[in-house]
């Protein structure tokens, strides 16, 4: 769920799916198994006014969102899309019978399934809508859905219907009907968002559907990884530039090299929670808390890092001329854009560097910018660290059901290759099913708020993705 930064800065609070609609009738029926890109938008020019909106904004979101029977398939990839300079990354999934594509948010920080209706009467303007009428296999479940996030929220109904998505269907997968959503939360060409999370926090209390998958065994290995590319410290950035790619049932083993270094999630699945073991700036060991204000959620759907005031203050305390930020910027820090800074983090196994590139947000003039880790207060039981793609972007990253873990690997050359690429972003396609699983009854989990399902559209279009739903 930020020049790229700028705009995934002003959807970060407000994760705004700047995702338009995939459209019907893909000429091209990639084989089983084949990937789905994710697409990226370029980002316009954007003042220091905008930045300091998307900034404040960006803070309170997370601050408001954080309190069967299968048939065996090999593989299957999701071609993402890299949106508005790194603030979010789409890709596609189909719906109904027949099939229509939609771009969504793809959320390791939630776990519900959620598009918008053609019935929508608010904040769903040209976006791919969804038609139940045009579906010989939906059903209307007549129960209210409803995600309340920091910037907004979306109501609706919850439906069931065959989902499919890189070559795996669920025929009878429940998901939110969306009929009102608050101004911004949805941006074209997204049309919703799928939650990669854990049942326990669906609102829907539905299976997601990458846990039916894993649970059935229709995925050869019951795992999910992503690969995500970089263009905010690129030029020319387009709106949509490739984003990486999402695997299904597999690790791709051209986009990492070394070994994946695996560590358990510490109690029952919820989010994708590690404890934070240790953090390092400019080869300085930081103080951070420990025991569970440790905790980390790993998130696709957030573009930025957020944590414990103590521990970012400690952060920006190892460089020098580091100041808080005022204003709409109070939570972040501003530092000297002649430092390269060098944060590196921990989470039990090998400390994983992030790229200086990542840790600039934004330049507020030639001399002064953000970092892209900001103060947090969570609510509840989330996590005190919303751990983002300013680290994502330089990890290839596992989430394995069973044995529950998250695993880490350096990227390879091919993967680091695809960073700033001249390319065009990928296009929807829908595949042919080759292996499906059938979704078990409902959960009795209590509903949860989204910290960061919204993508929100700051004051001059940057957009920056906050994805971790409240319990």
């Amino acid at each position: 769920m930020l020049s790229s930064l700028a705009l995934a800065l002003s959807c970060l609070l407000i994760i705004s799916p700047n995702a338009s609609a995939a459209p019907n009738g893909y000429d091209s029926i990639p084989a089983a198994g084949q990937s789905i890109p994710l697409v990226r938008r370029a980002q316009p020019e954007r003042t220091v006014a905008d930045w300091e909106s998307w900034a404040k904004n960006e803070r309170e979101s997370l601050i408001a969102k954080y309190g069967g029977t299968m048939e065996k398939r090999s593989t299957g990839t999701n071609l993402m899309t890299n949106q508005n300079g790194d603030s979010s990354y789409f890709g596609t999934v189909a719906i109904g019978t027949p099939p229509i594509s939609f771009n969504v948010i793809l959320d390791t920080g939630s776990s519900d399934l959620w598009v918008a209706d053609q019935a929508c009467t608010t904040g769903c303007s040209k976006v791919q809508l969804f038609d139940d009428l045009q579906s010989s296999t939906f059903q209307n479940l007549s129960e209210i859905f409803q995600i309340q996030y920091g910037s907004g929220a979306a109501v609706g109904t919850l439906g069931q219907d065959v989902v499919q998505m890189a070559g795996f269907s669920v025929p009878n997968q429940v998901f939110g009907v969306v009929t009102q959503a608050s101004s911004g939360l949805l941006n074209p060409p997204v049309s919703g968002l799928l939650g990669l999370a854990w049942q326990a926090i669906a609102s829907s209390k539905a299976s997601p559907l990458w846990q039916t998958l894993a649970s059935s065994g229709t995925w050869t290995d019951p795992l999910m990884a992503f690969q995500l590319t970089r263009f905010i410290n690129g030029t020319s950035v387009n709106t949509e530039e490739p984003g990486g790619s999402f695997t299904m049932g597999f690790i791709n083993s051209s986009l990492y090299t070394g070994t994946i270094d695996y560590q358990a999630l510490p109690a029952t699945p919820s989010y994708w929670t590690l404890p934070m073991k240790s953090l390092t700036v400019q080869g300085n060991s930081v103080t951070i808390p420990t025991g569970t204000s440790s905790d980390s959620a790993i998130d696709t759907g957030t573009t930025l890092v957020g944590g414990p005031s103590s521990a970012i203050q400690n952060i920006f305390a190892q460089i020098p001329g580091s100041q808080p930020g005022t204003g709409s910027w109070q939570g972040y820090y501003t530092y000297p854009c002649s430092t390269v800074v060098n944060v590196a983090i921990s989470f039990g196994g090998p400390s994983w560097p992030i790229s200086p590139a990542d840790f600039q947000l934004v330049k507020l003039s030639d001399s002064q910018c953000i970092g892209a880790f900001f103060e947090l207060t969570t609510g509840g039981t989330a996590p005190s660290w919303i751990v983002g793609d300013t680290f994502l972007k330089n990890v290839y990253s596992v989430f394995r059901y069973n044995p529950a873990a998250v695993g880490f690997a350096a990227l390879s050359n091919t993967a680091l290759a695809m960073n700033g690429v001249n390319a065009p972003a990928p296009s929807p396609t829908i595949g042919s099913v080759s292996a499906s699983a059938t979704a078990g009854t409902s959960g009795t989990n209590a509903a949860s708020h989204r910290w960061g399902v919204p993508w929100a559209p700051l004051v001059g279009g940057i957009s920056v993705a906050v994805g971790a739903a409240w319990v």
